[in-house]
């Protein structure tokens, strides 16, 4: 991106286009796209709670739910047949008061779409207070 001075004065035309221009206008471009880009921010959208409404005085009951690799599924150690059983249970279950915790432990192998149908069935039926329990120590 030199200059071409040419050889002192001959009457030669000079046939190169001067890009000096064109790069600063580039560049004055480039910034102001910079300047004006909107910043991103990463933000999650939580429901939080708008009370101040004191914790409660007796803990919720917790309800074991075990996914494992071959699909059975377990309700507090009790085997599930069907996913009739496994909605009954949790009908049952949602019609508590306070409403029990659900804590699901799939095993590593599980199938995601066994796991998936639990918790679409405990949504569905109004058990909200989900939690996941994983391995803590993964091999």
């Amino acid at each position: 991106m030199g200059m071409n001075i040419g050889n002192g004065g001959d009457d030669e035309v000079m046939v190169e286009m001067n890009t000096t221009p064109l790069i600063d206008v580039m560049l004055v471009l480039i910034v102001m796209l910079i300047i004006t880009l909107p910043i991103q921010t990463h933000a999650v959208k939580m429901d939080m709670p708008v009370t101040n409404a004191p914790p409660p005085t007796e803990l919720p009951t917790v309800i074991n739910i075990e996914v494992d690799f071959d699909g059975t599924m377990r309700w507090d150690g009790s085997v599930i047949r069907d996913g009739e059983m496994l909605k009954n249970y949790m009908l049952h279950a949602a019609n508590m008061e306070p409403k029990p915790e659900v804590h699901l432990k799939p095993h590593k192998l599980a199938k995601y779409d066994v796991v998936a149908k639990v918790l679409a069935t405990a949504q569905r039926l109004g058990l909200t207070n989900i939690g996941i329990v994983g391995n803590e120590k993964l091999e």
